[in-house]
C-alpha cells in the first residue's frame, strides 16, 4: 500500500488547526471538576456520614464505567429527557440547538472530578496530620491551615498523578467526535472519509496525540521542578541553612 503523501500532509495541518478545540475541552473540562473533586476528596477523607457514601457511589460509577457509556448518556439520553421536560413546562427553548461542545464539558467535567478526586484525596491524605494540629495550635482556623499548610503540599505530591490525568483526559477528547465536536479526531475522521485515505489520517493525527501529550508531560515536569526547588528554597531560609 502507498501512502498518499500530498493528502497526508494537507490533513495534518487540518487536524492543528482543530488542536484548539482540544485544548478547549480538556482545560475547561479541568477548570469544571477541581472545585468538586477537591470538595468530594475532603468528604471522603473526613468520613461526612451520608456525604461519603454518596461520593464514593459516584466516584466508583464513572470511574467503572467506560467513558463511551456516560457519552451515549449524556449525549444520547439526556437531551430527550430535557426536551420532554422543556415541553412539560412550556418553554421556549429548543435543547437540539445548544452546541454540542457543551455536552462535551459535561462529559469529561464528571468524568474529570471523579478521577481528581482521587488525585486529590491521595495528595491530601499524604500530608502528615502533625502539621494540620500545629497550625490549630497556634491559632489557625481548620480553613486557614489547611489553605495555607495542608494544600501547598498536597498540590505538589499531586502534580505527577495531576499530569497523568491531564494526558489521559487529552486522550479521551478524540472520542468528542461521537458528539459531532470537531476535534483532532473528527477532523481527520472526515476528511479520510472523502477519499478513504484511513491510514494517512491515523498517521496525522497519532503524531499530533503524541506531540501534544510529550508537551503537556514536559510543562508539568517544569512546574514540579520549580515548586520544588521553591519549597527547599523556603525551607532552607527558615532553619538557618545556606
Amino acid at each position: 500500500m502507498q501512502l498518499d503523501f500530498s493528502y497526508l500532509i494537507k490533513t495534518f495541518w487540518l487536524c492543528i488547526k482543530a488542536i484548539p478545540v482540544t485544548l478547549e475541552i480538556t482545560v475547561v473540562s479541568i477548570l469544571i471538576a477541581v472545585i468538586p473533586a477537591i470538595l468530594i476528596s475532603l468528604a471522603r477523607i473526613h468520613h461526612i456520614k451520608g456525604v461519603e457514601q454518596l461520593c464514593r457511589i459516584f466516584v466508583s460509577f464513572i470511574r467503572g464505567t467506560p467513558i463511551v457509556l456516560q457519552i451515549l448518556i449524556v449525549y444520547s439520553i439526556m437531551p430527550s429527557l430535557l426536551n420532554s421536560l422543556v415541553k412539560n413546562m412550556e418553554w421556549s427553548l429548543n435543547v437540539f440547538d445548544v452546541n454540542p461542545i457543551i455536552y462535551a464539558f459535561v462529559v469529561f467535567g464528571i468524568n474529570s472530578t471523579a478521577n481528581l478526586s482521587e488525585v486529590f484525596r491521595s495528595a491530601i491524605s499524604s500530608v502528615d496530620r502533625g502539621q494540620l494540629e500545629a497550625a490549630l495550635s497556634i491559632g489557625e482556623t481548620n480553613w486557614q491551615a489547611f489553605r495555607r499548610v495542608v494544600f501547598p503540599q498536597a498540590m505538589v505530591s499531586a502534580l505527577p498523578n495531576l499530569c497523568s490525568t491531564t494526558v489521559i483526559l487529552i486522550k479521551n477528547t478524540s472520542l468528542a467526535f461521537m458528539m459531532t465536536v470537531r476535534e483532532i479526531t473528527a477532523v481527520a475522521k472526515i476528511e479520510a472519509a472523502y477519499g478513504y485515505n484511513y491510514v494517512e489520517s491515523y498517521i496525522d493525527i497519532f503524531v499530533i496525540y503524541i506531540v501534544l501529550c510529550l508537551v503537556v508531560e514536559y510543562a508539568f515536569r517544569k512546574i514540579e521542578k520549580k515548586v520544588v526547588y521553591r519549597g527547599i528554597k523556603e525551607h532552607r531560609a527558615f532553619v538557618g541553612v545556606y
